[in-house]
């Protein structure tokens, strides 16, 4: 699958992602389910370092540091999109 690169990151409430990618489409991503599901993710616990994410070079995913991050493809399929009101 082609998914869009991501163009920002920023951490939200509640554990939460928006997500900006190169199609103009801002989505949010729950990271609750991996923190649960994942010891990889517990880290993702931490407010510091949970608001520490950036884009990876290229817009091909996110990262936290060498071992935490996500890809492209999963932010734009699992994310919801946000629809401005």
């Amino acid at each position: 699958m082609n998914s869009p690169k991501i163009l920002s990151v920023s951490p939200a409430d509640d554990k939460k992602l928006t997500v900006t990618f190169d199609n103009g489409v801002e989505k949010m991503y729950d990271c609750k389910p991996l923190i649960e599901k994942y010891d990889a993710f517990k880290v993702l616990e931490n407010d510091v370092f949970f608001k520490q994410v950036k884009v990876d070079a290229g817009g091909y995913g996110i990262s936290w540091d060498d071992k935490v991050d996500l890809s492209e493809d999963e932010l734009w399929t699992n994310a919801v999109e946000i629809v401005a009101a």
